[in-house]
């Protein structure tokens, strides 16, 4: 089985033009995405979620590491793009990228890495954390946090990113979680999370402001190992 996760993730988000939403899903779906995930070198596989009811999108890439995004050919498709890209990229409003460098992953007990990175919801936590605190701040999420987290049934995965670069906002950290459902964050197991001393400690601190979203999975996740992927024809 050819790998769906790597050590880096790139995070974007846009939102279609107005009027032309079919138009938008029709292009990443059948164009922009797979163009990316079929043929560039070191892009493992890559999922879409969609904004509840809002048509607000994202796209989760899985790298190898963020160097993927350095090789000729990722670089000749995002300088100089096809026309439909070229024209749709132009149009589209709230985008953002996030490039991130994995630190760590944890992953409920008895549970399957590719089954946690596949659930209905994805939820991404950013936040700016100053460099006198890192250490501290990633001990906490990593050894207190996240493992309580998990002990939620539908909470199935916690990935851990620096983020190398960030458009627009200078955020520094991006957790993201893999769960069942938005129910996980009305859990008591979020709200015990939230009040533990050591978290509040660090809540205390002007610059402990995360920004959360949240979003559902929107069709299938395309990667490499799958048979469109050897047979697959960028069609302009």
């Amino acid at each position: 089985m050819a790998d769906k996760k790597g050590g880096g993730v790139l995070f974007s988000e846009m939102t279609p033009p107005e009027g032309a939403e079919d138009h938008f899903n029709d292009w990443y779906d059948k164009h922009h995405m797979p163009s990316h995930v079929y043929g560039v070198p070191g892009f493992y596989s890559g999922q879409r979620y969609k904004d509840g009811n809002k048509p607000n999108y994202l796209a989760v890439y899985d790298l190898e590491s963020p160097s993927t995004l350095t090789d000729e050919e990722y670089r000749t498709r995002k300088y100089t793009p096809d026309e439909p890209t070229k024209k749709m990229l132009s149009a589209v409003v709230s985008f953002t990228r996030y490039i991130g460098d994995e630190i760590s992953y944890q992953v409920q007990d008895d549970f399957d890495l590719y089954e946690a990175l596949d659930t209905s919801v994805i939820i991404g936590v950013f936040i700016d954390v100053p460099d006198q605190f890192v250490a501290e701040f990633t001990e906490w999420y990593e050894s207190e946090h996240s493992p309580m987290l998990l002990k939620n049934n539908e909470w199935r995965m916690v990935r851990h990113m620096r983020i190398v670069d960030a458009d627009p906002k200078p955020f520094t950290h991006m957790f993201l979680h893999y769960v069942d459902s938005e129910n996980v964050l009305e859990s008591e197991e979020l709200a015990e999370a939230r009040s533990t001393r050591w978290r509040t400690k660090l809540a205390h601190h002007d610059w402990f402001r995360p920004h959360v979203v949240h979003y559902r999975r929107f069709g299938k996740r395309f990667h490499k190992g799958e048979p469109e992927a050897t047979n697959f024809t960028l069609n302009i």
